[in-house]
Order: structure tokens, then sequence, then C-alpha cells
């Protein structure tokens, strides 16, 4: 007994010792990371006669948020750290204007943004190729998103045992019907539109006629944007590319690259190097100076403009799903909804610009938003840019715009609503699991989970589904200044292009964010401004203490499960969402 107690304690006090070590070691990495982001706020500068050197070879969200806990955690996984898309296009505006940046330079082939994203900084380079400035691609393999944005480059350049992928546009789907059927769960599922076609893993196991209309549409319309903008950048015509691609020229000889047109050359980096100090009258001797596109950010060049400017425009981001799963990830609307209040009352605030970047979400959560761009919308102009995805709640976050600005390649509309349930009845009966009860009213046992629904129940959900589809369908006809009728043509849950979108009334102009920001500066009647975003970031140590468990999760399950963690991402939010979805069909990867 003495000797269970002795090494009991002993082993408590080395647990509280451990404890106390583990927390001086961890404050310690938290305040050197600290320092280092204290350290990295400084102004960065640049000789002249310098390259911008753009490595988006990672994940590019909308917003960066210069956080060094992001950094290490990427560090830590091995994978790359998320750069901003307001930062790149700020850096290539910047580039443009500033006399110690004599090019760009390109290491971007393995990109892995939606197209729609790519199309924002494929539109800047082009912008920035007026300063006559040079823009130079170079990559041991090109994915087909990168090539599209590599099409715009001076020169194209691939590794001589490189690869380049360039083979046209796929789309697939996952179905869990005969998994489910297996296990004995029915997926008891409430929807409205033909082509709301989110539920149908769960029921088919393949794609329904409507789904694969919608996603034949929107793929060939997707294409023919991409290799019409190639073509007209290489000097090529569309046909000779579409041919190339039938070919699949990523597992032929190199040389048919370079006759087809679609490289420059194959060339070793240090072929390149060479070719860029020529460029730049380098000498041999001297290294080529370089900034990445991270550092750049914190270079200083002068605006156009002069002074103090009062009025402002406020960018507000809208990225990822609507109240989902897990609330510190995504749109929070509440959180949104705060900042275009706040934007809303703001005299300083001349205008609105909402970039939106969502597939949907919670229907509720939608209606919450769309109340608040519309409250700002009757008070300044409110204008929409769309980016990969504005689509079902998305959408709905949109249509109260004054103008919706789109891509031709991003996907939206999806105007219509769903729910579904589980019954785990057949499971149950497979484990032996039995369930019993008492209830006061005809529905107080209502949703169950372990049971078929009722007759009754079923109208009852059903009713109210058509109930939230009728509110949707009359704010889009309300926002597009259209009919009930119009909307209910286009809608049903189909999904469409930005390009379809433009030619059925759902959004107003193909463009990007400085299209918007164009529109909301002519309605405002400015002559200057200055652009602020919302909603505002908060201090990088509190958002590392506040998402530490969700990041933790998601990194765990990555690396358990790599690419395949979406999956249960996706189910964990529709499990744990609002039951009643307003949201993207599917989870969608254009490759």
């Amino acid at each position: 007994m003495i000797k269970f107690l002795k090494y009991t304690l002993a082993t408590f006090a080395g647990g509280i010792i451990a404890g106390i070590v583990l927390f001086f070691i961890g404050f310690g990495i938290l305040m050197g990371i600290a320092g280092l982001a204290a350290a990295g706020d400084k102004e960065a500068k640049i000789e002249e006669n310098t390259i911008l050197l753009l490595e988006l070879n990672g994940p590019i969200v909308e917003r960066s948020t210069d956080d060094p806990f992001a950094e290490a955690f990427a560090s830590i996984s091995g994978t790359p750290t998320p750069e901003g898309l307001n930062r790149i296009l700020s850096n290539i505006k910047k580039a443009k204007r500033d006399e110690n940046i004599t090019g760009i330079v390109l290491e971007s082939g393995l990109m892995s943004a939606g197209y729609a994203t790519i199309e924002e900084i494929r539109n800047a380079l082009i912008d920035f190729k007026e300063s006559e400035k040079f823009i130079y691609s170079f990559a041991p393999i090109y994915t087909q998103k990168a090539y599209y944005l590599a099409s715009v480059a001076d020169k194209i350049y691939l590794n001589p045992g490189g690869m380049l992928e360039f083979k046209g546009l796929f789309a697939q789907r996952m179905f869990f019907k005969g998994t489910l059927e297996k296990l004995g769960v029915e997926m008891q599922v409430f929807k409205h539109g033909e082509f709301k076609s989110a539920v149908e893993p769960f029921l088919l196991e393949k794609m329904s006629d409507p789904a694969r209309l919608q996603t034949e549409t929107y793929l060939n319309s997707m294409w023919g944007h991409l290799v019409g903008k190639i073509a007209e950048a290489r000097g090529l015509s569309a046909d000779e590319l579409k041919t190339v691609a039938d070919k699949m020229p990523m597992f032929r000889n190199q040389d048919e690259l370079i006759e087809s047109g679609l490289v420059d050359g194959l060339k070793y980096k240090d072929e390149v190097i060479a070719e860029l100090k020529e460029l730049t009258e380098t000498e041999e001797s001297d290294d080529l100076k370089a900034v990445k596109n991270s550092k750049y950010g914190k270079v200083y060049v002068p605006k156009e403009t002069k002074g103090l400017i009062r009025d402002k425009i406020a960018v507000i981001y809208a990225e990822g799903e609507i109240d989902g799963a897990d609330r510190n990830q995504g749109i929070n609307s509440e959180k949104i909804s705060k900042a275009i209040r706040k934007a809303r009352r703001d005299s300083s605030i001349k205008a609105i610009v909402f970039r939106v970047n969502s597939p949907g979400g919670s229907a509720l959560g939608s209606e919450i938003i769309w109340r608040e761009v519309k409250l700002a919308q009757e008070t300044k102009p409110f204008i929409v840019s769309m980016g990969d995805l504005a689509a079902s709640g998305g959408y709905y976050i949109s249509c109260e715009a004054d103008a919706i600005f789109a891509h031709p390649t991003t996907l939206t509309g999806s105007i219509g609503i769903f729910g579904m349930i589980p019954n785990t009845q057949g499971l149950m009966k497979k484990i032996g699991l039995t369930f019993d009860g008492v209830k006061t009213n005809e529905f107080a046992d209502m949703p169950s989970l372990n049971r078929p629904f009722r007759k009754e129940e079923r109208a009852l959900l059903q009713a109210y589904i058509e109930m939230g589809y009728d509110n949707f369908v009359t704010r889009c006809a309300d926002g597009r200044k259209t009919s009930k009728e119009a909307i209910g043509k286009v809608a049903e849950g189909r999904v469409w292009s930005g390009q379809n979108a433009l030619d059925i009334n759902l959004v107003d102009k193909l463009g990007g964010i400085n299209d918007a920001l164009a529109l909301a500066q002519e309605k405002a009647g400015l002559e200057k401004y200055r652009v602020i975003e919302l909603p505002e970031i908060p201090d990088p140590f509190e958002q590392f203490i506040k998402e530490l468990t969700g990041e933790a999760r998601m990194f765990v399950g990555k690396s358990i499960m790599g690419e395949e963690y979406e999956y249960l991402h996706t189910l964990e939010n529709l499990k744990n969402g609002h039951q009643v979805q307003a949201r993207m069909p599917y989870n969608i990867e254009v490759y």
C-alpha cells in the first residue's frame, strides 16, 4: 500500500511538473511568434531593378490576415500558408507604379484556387502589362488552373522534365445511397427545386438528368471562356486549343507543347535566371534582386493621390458557409450583419462593396444577412462582387444589391432550399437498440431519428420548405426588379456560370472586385476615396486562442483522412448546421 501511494504521488507530482514545464515552453513559443509578428510589421524596403516574385502554390483566400500562428500551423503541417487575394491584387497594382519593380515572375505551377479567383489575378496582370514591364512564368509542373494564369505572361517556360496539364474540365460527385442502405439508414428529404440536387447523393447512385444537364451547361460555359482567353493571349484559335486538349499533352513529347504554342520553351531554372539577368541587365556574377509577395505587401509606394482622404468605400468580405457547424469559420450571420450595419451607419463610408464567396448554408442565416443588405442598400450604393461561388444562400444575400458583378467562371444561382433528417431505424435494429416513450401532444416527438416520419409530419415539413422557397424567390424577384414567375424559370435550384447568369439577368456585369469598386465610386459621386475592409480582423493572439480547438480538430482530421476530410466536414455541417439549408447542391471543385 505504501509503495502504491508512493508511486501515485510521484506520478501526480511528475504530471504537475511536466505541465508547468510544457506551459512555459508553450508560452515561450507563443511569445517568440508574437515577437516575430511585431518584427514583421515593420515597413520593408527594396532596391532598384527588383523583380516581384509571385509564388502562388498554396490556398488563396479572400483576405490576408498576417497571422503568425496560421503560418506556424502551416509550417508544422507542411502545407503552404494561405495567401490573400486582396494582397495579391494590391501588390500587382502597386508594382505597376513602383519604379523599383522591373517585372513579375510567376512561379505558380500548382495553384489550388478557383477559376474566378485566378481570373481576378489574371486581369490584374493584364493591367500590369500596360506599364510595359515584363511578366515571365516558370514551373516544373503546371496544373490547368496555373496554366490559365500563366497564359498572360510574355514568356512561359517549362522544365524539360516537367509536365503541363491541359485537358478540359471535369466535375464528379460521390453518392452515399449504397453505403446508407448497408448501414440501415434512410435519409428523409424535403426540398423544392427540380435542380436542387444537394440531396441526390443520399437518394441516388448516379446523377439525375437535371443534375447532369446543369453540370454540362456551366462546365461548357466555363471551358469556352477559358479556352477563348488563352487563345487570345497566346495568339491561337479556340479550335486549335480544343484539339490540343483532346490529345492530353501532359503525357506526350514535350516538343509538342512548343509546336502547339502552349509554351515558349523548355528551360531549367538556371537558364531562366540567366535570361532574366540579361533582361534586367544584372551582372552574371550578381544575384537577381527579387521580393516575395508577402514581403512586398509591407513595401511603401506613394499613391497617385496625396493628403488625407476622408471619404471611404467599405469592402465587406463574406467567405465560406453561412452559419456552418463551426461558427468560427465561414460566414457568421451575426458577425457579417454587424459589419454591414456598421458600414451603413458610418457617415464617412459613402458606398459598400460586398464581396461574396459562398456556397450558401443556413436559410435563416441568409435571411438575417439579407435584411441588413436591404437596409444598407436603401441608405447608400451597395455593390456585390462575386468570387468563385455565390450560390443558393450566397445568392440570397446578394440579390438586393444595386448591381451584381460576377466572373464568367463564377458559379451562382442555385435558388432553392432543402432539409434532410436521417431515419436510423434500420441501423438500430441491426445493433439491437429499441426505443419507447410517452408524449403529451401529437408532434412532441418530432423530429425523431429512430423512426420514419408519419404522413402528417411529412406534409408539415414539406409545407415549411415550400414556404421557405417562396420567400427565397420573392427576395430575388424584389431585388432584381422582376417578377416571381421570371425568377421561377431560372430557379428550381439550378446552378449557373457567371456568363449564364448574365444572360438570364441574375447578375448585371462581368468583372471583379476592382470593377465593383469603380461602380461604387461612380454611384457615390466620389473623386477620391480610400478602402476599409470589414469585418475587422481580430488580434492574431486572441484569434489563435479562440480557434485553437477548431484548428486542432481540422489538423488531426486532415492528417488522418487527407483530401477526403472535406466530405466529412460537409456531413458535419449538414448534421450540425441549421435544419433548412439554402446551399449549393454539392461541394464543387472544377479541375
